[in-house]
Order: C-alpha cells, then structure tokens, then sequence
C-alpha cells in the first residue's frame, strides 16, 4: 500500500441524538468535537441522525403501505385494464 495517501483510520464515538446513543467504533471519519468515553480516553464524536435504536425499522415502529388495497380501489375507481 502506498503511504500518504490514505485517510487516518481509528476510534471515533458515533453519537445518536434522537436516540441519545453512542457507540464506540474504528472509522476514517473526523470531527473537530470530542468526547469522553466511558474508559476515560477522549475519542472524535461524530453526531448522527439516526443510528438502528431509533430508526423505525429496527425499534419496530415502521409503517407498511398497505399497496394491494391501493390497487385495489384504483382498479374500483377507474376500472381494470383491459
């Protein structure tokens, strides 16, 4: 691998702000804010808008579109396609 032209890669804190989360991980990812983290180092924090605790998916809050009563009441609307 050439050297100098790679990004710096090592721990930085992602912080969840919906969710107040943060977790601790190894990114090339940097941020001029700074944290300290439970094991008393001071890590780069990266503050992010969503993360799996809050994103509807995950905490099982998620919509699903019902689309077969959609096509259903389009086809009663309009009538099939013939």
């Amino acid at each position: 691998m050439r050297q100098g032209i790679h990004p710096a890669y090592g721990p930085v804190v992602f912080r969840d702000r919906a969710a107040s989360y943060a977790f601790l991980t190894r990114s090339t990812m940097t941020s001029e804010k700074t944290v300290e983290w439970e094991d008393g180092t001071t890590y780069p924090v990266v503050d992010i808008e969503i993360s799996n605790v809050s994103h509807p998916f995950y905490t099982g809050t998620a919509r699903v579109l019902d689309t077969a009563g959609r096509v259903e009441r389009f086809e009663r609307r309009f009538g099939k396609r013939g």
